[in-house]
């Protein structure tokens, strides 16, 4: 049984963030009232979907390396029109047992004290009601109607589950950003470990989206609730080592992850991450 928590550190002041100028979840003033009116919006993920080719598990469908879960994919499976990194007001903890992972899943609370390192992907809004849709165990194909609830009030819950209250973390270039995460605060639910595998995903991210080093990466994720008292430094750093390796000499060599061009089928495997975007 985990902790509860107290007080998190704050995440590295490393990377770009990005601004807002209403807390998480705040409701904005009506004039800042935000209209869907080119149906897109900025994904912002804080987990595993930090790597590039974790979500596109979850936009073409198929099992991510190491997983337990299959994925049937977004009626919509174009790759990300941008990404860009950020840091946003708040923290990633881990709690509960993850079914495709094993292990503790990553959650985002807008009230835990630091920042948030996280990655935006400019999706449509489709496309990110069929994500939330396969986080949250349901059949992708339906809009969420409150997509838009959340981007105009800061909040909209669609039931007591895991990932199912949306949030707008944010605004960039005049879009909503919006995620999912838990009901509950941190402190509210016991933090667990997570699995190795899931933990690796993370330090992956952190490597592509935010091109941290070993140092900042083990910094960042072994003070994370749920990874801090279980996870010896020296094995986060290990993780860390084997994300930046291995990101590097995809990098190197070519063979690094990269997006689908638009014309490309859904079943293709080629997945192409934008670069210099922001």
């Amino acid at each position: 049984m985990g902790r509860r928590a107290d007080r998190v550190p704050a995440a590295p002041r490393v990377g770009r963030r990005l601004r807002d100028p209403h807390r998480p979840g705040q409701p904005r003033r009506r004039a800042d009232l935000l209209v869907l009116t080119e149906q897109l919006l900025w994904y912002v993920a804080y987990g595993s979907n930090l790597h590039a080719a974790r979500l596109d598990r979850y936009l073409r469908g198929g099992r991510p390396p190491g997983g337990l879960r299959t994925y049937p994919g977004c009626r919509d499976c174009r790759p990300p029109r941008r990404t860009a990194p950020g840091l946003i007001p708040g923290g990633v903890y881990f709690a509960g047992e993850s079914r495709a992972w094993t292990g503790g899943m990553a959650f985002y609370d807008p009230e835990l004290p630091g920042r948030a390192a996280v990655r935006g992907y400019l999706v449509t809004v489709e496309q990110f009601a069929d994500v939330a849709a396969q986080e949250m165990y349901r059949p992708p194909g339906t809009d969420l109607d409150l997509i838009r609830v959340a981007a105009e009030t800061g909040r909209a819950t669609l039931g007591p589950g895991r990932y199912e209250t949306l949030l707008r973390v944010g605004t960039r270039d005049g879009l909503p950003m919006l995620t999912f995460t838990a009901p509950h605060r941190a402190s509210e639910v016991d933090w667990t470990s997570p699995a190795p595998v899931y933990l690796g995903m993370l330090a992956r991210g952190l490597r592509e989206a935010h091109g941290w080093d070993v140092a900042t990466i083990t910094g960042y994720l072994a003070a994370r609730p749920g990874v801090r008292g279980n996870w010896p430094r020296s094995l986060v750093r290990r993780l860390a080592g084997e994300a930046v390796a291995g990101r590097d000499a995809a990098e190197a060599t070519g063979t690094g992850s990269r997006w689908p061009p638009p014309s490309a089928p859904c079943g293709s495997g080629w997945i192409r991450v934008p670069r210099g975007c922001g």
